[in-house]
């Protein structure tokens, strides 16, 4: 297991002060990140090795957003390699111990040359350490796309969504995606799935569907493929 802390920046809270979704999904992705480079396989091991982690999915639990200058703990830790799939949970606590969020994720090891995944070693497993997965109600990889949609405007990517593997990164979907929720909607469950990697020329384009307490958004391709299928549940 991994951990880091930090503390809730002006840069990250809303209009009501509390920490934003956006945020607290880079505050994950920065864990895992840190936990890769410390111990020592992290981006330059990787691109040396014409390798990339890409995620797949990802459902993530909030039971509350922090507010400005709160002290938090991020952890993360693997809990499973099998073929080039990679597992790994997350945890978010604040400075009493209570916990703020946890999520499960699915990683895909690719092949970057040839674009296309590979068995992860199991040196590299290795090194992770596996650790006991989080005791949780695990959604299904893959989101439902039936029923009722609307589409909207279709939205070029832009340079600010791009990260260091050259598309957009993992929570700029996210926060494209929350700007179709009805006004007063509170996140207090995401679930996401990354079917293909958007970069700088794409455009989305966006389709809705709004089903009792959950709003699904799809950003696709003009062919109507998704790039990235967001589901948002409200809290209780």
């Amino acid at each position: 297991m991994y951990g880091f802390e930090s503390v809730v920046r002006y840069s990250e809270v809303d209009v009501h002060r509390h920490m934003t979704l956006t945020a607290l999904l880079e505050l994950l992705q920065d864990c895992c990140i840190f936990q890769s480079e410390h111990l020592g396989i992290g981006m330059d091991y990787l691109k040396e090795r014409k390798r990339a982690w890409v995620l797949s999915s990802w459902q993530v639990i909030v039971k509350r957003y922090p507010l400005l200058g709160e002290k938090v703990t991020a952890f993360t830790w693997a809990y499973e390699c099998k073929g080039f799939y990679g597992y790994r949970n997350f945890k978010v606590v604040d400075e009493q111990g209570g916990v703020v969020a946890y999520a499960n994720s699915i990683w895909i090891y690719m092949d970057t040359e040839k674009m296309r995944p590979a068995r992860i070693p199991q040196e590299l497993a290795a090194v992770y350490s596996m650790d006991e997965p989080l005791e949780m109600e695990k959604a299904g990889r893959k989101l439902d796309l039936e029923g009722e949609w609307e589409k909207a405007a279709p939205v070029p990517v832009q340079k600010f969504h791009i990260d260091t593997n050259q598309h957009v990164n993992n929570s700029k979907y996210v926060m494209i995606g929350q700007e179709y929720l009805p006004e007063g909607f509170k996140i207090g469950e995401l679930r996401a799935e990354y079917r293909k990697a958007a970069v700088l020329a794409d455009t989305f384009y966006p389709r809705i569907g709004v089903k009792e307490n959950q709003v699904t958004v799809s950003l696709e391709n003009e062919e109507g493929k998704p790039y990235a299928v967001l589901e948002f549940i409200e809290e209780n």
